[in-house]
């Protein structure tokens, strides 16, 4: 993005304030004097505060950050809903809602609310009511849609937000000073710049004034997110290619041979030479002892002469 000179903010109108007696004193640096009752804006500290504004919203969307945009009067609607959507930002043009940041819950109820009933719409059954109850639901749905459609997928606090009249938003910049969120915020010389982290002194009552700083800092946004775009898909494709390199070349895994197997013998060199075989050694036969002699057998006792027996069998004395 070319960086916006003095020349071009004054061509848009940026460099006009407020009437002097409607100024506020904190915006005593930025001006650079007063004209015919109308204090005139310096252009050189609007492009300085507006390039480190950019460099600043730049870096959160970079890493992926949310930057809400803020504009709902009448001359800004239509300029900060285009630069939000150009930079696939979320975005508030019609009325922020009380609690919109502070109460994030309920407006996710709401949002809720809001596909049942375009669910109800799609399959149907919403013709199941009667007429009333229909119209009822159409015109709740449409409320919804008018008010919720910028914020539908911020489903946590941005990281920033963006802010065009201080003094007009002074809910939203109550809520995000309350919750720590950085404030970018087109300032004219009727608001307060210490309420923003980054103000841009600027005239934020005329369409082309508001347009020109939107489009600075959309092309930058826009620009941040292609080359994450461009980075995360690179990324992507070299955590596939290493996963199916991964899954093609599978990891060796050496085989240990079983304990019972002997290792396999190194096949032998035809070149080397050729050991002669070795005879065993012969172990000598052990002596044969000789039979030991059987024993003689033992003498046979005398056998003693039978006792005289009398007549009767009995033997005598």
């Amino acid at each position: 993005m070319s960086q916006l000179g003095v020349k071009e903010l004054l061509e848009a109108g940026v460099h006009f304030g407020h009437q002097t007696r409607r100024w506020n004193p904190q915006m005593k640096p930025y001006i650079f004097e007063a004209r015919n009752g109308i204090h005139v804006i310096n252009l050189n500290q609007t492009t300085t505060l507006l390039q480190e504004a950019t460099d600043f919203l730049s870096k959160i969307v970079a890493k992926g950050g949310k930057v809400l945009f803020v504009g709902t009067k009448k001359q800004a609607q239509a300029a900060t809903k285009e630069a939000a959507t150009a930079c696939g930002q979320p975005y508030v043009t019609e009325r922020w809602l009380g609690g919109m940041m502070t109460n994030l819950k309920t407006i996710k109820k709401s949002l809720k609310r809001l596909q049942e009933i375009e669910k109800m719409e799609e399959d149907g059954t919403l013709s199941d009511y009667g007429k009333k109850e229909q119209s009822m639901l159409r015109r709740e749905a449409s409320r919804m849609h008018r008010n919720l459609d910028g914020i539908r997928h911020l489903d946590k606090y941005p990281d920033a937000i963006f802010i065009i009249d201080l003094k007009r938003e002074h809910n939203a910049v109550a809520e995000a000073r309350k919750l720590n969120i950085p404030i970018v915020a087109m300032v004219d010389t009727n608001c307060d710049p210490t309420l923003s982290t980054h103000p841009i002194p600027g005239n934020d009552d005329s369409i082309r004034s508001i347009r020109v700083i939107l489009t600075a800092i959309q092309e930058k946004l826009q620009l941040s997110r292609s080359e994450r775009q461009a980075s995360t898909a690179e990324s992507a494709e070299k955590a596939a290619a290493t996963e199916t390199a991964e899954v093609e070349t599978p990891a060796v895994v050496p085989v240990t041979p079983p304990p019972s197997e002997a290792p396999t013998a190194e096949p032998e060199d035809p070149e080397a030479p050729v050991a002669a075989p070795v005879a065993a050694p012969v172990e000598p036969e052990a002596p044969v002892e000789p039979e030991a002699p059987e024993a003689p057998d033992a003498p046979e006792a005398p056998v003693a002469p039978e006792a005289p027996k009398d007549e009767t069998g009995a033997p005598t004395a």
